[in-house]
């Protein structure tokens, strides 16, 4: 029996992320699947540091 995650990033922010880090052409090519588990962990740590910017940007709105 095969289990479907589902995706906490949508896939415009994924292909996004992977245009930023230089490494969409291998998705576009390949799909995710292609990627090295390297190019996913930085995806992952650049998601996180857009996340605690955004956080601390709204907790510092007057």
């Amino acid at each position: 029996m095969s289990r479907r995650r589902r995706s906490i990033m949508s896939e415009s922010f994924k292909n996004e992320l992977a245009q930023d880090l230089g490494f969409y052409d291998t998705v576009k090519t390949e799909g995710w699947g292609g990627i090295r588990a390297r190019d996913a962990g930085n995806m992952v740590k650049r998601a996180i540091q857009l996340a605690e910017q955004s956080a601390a940007n709204r907790h510092n709105r007057p």
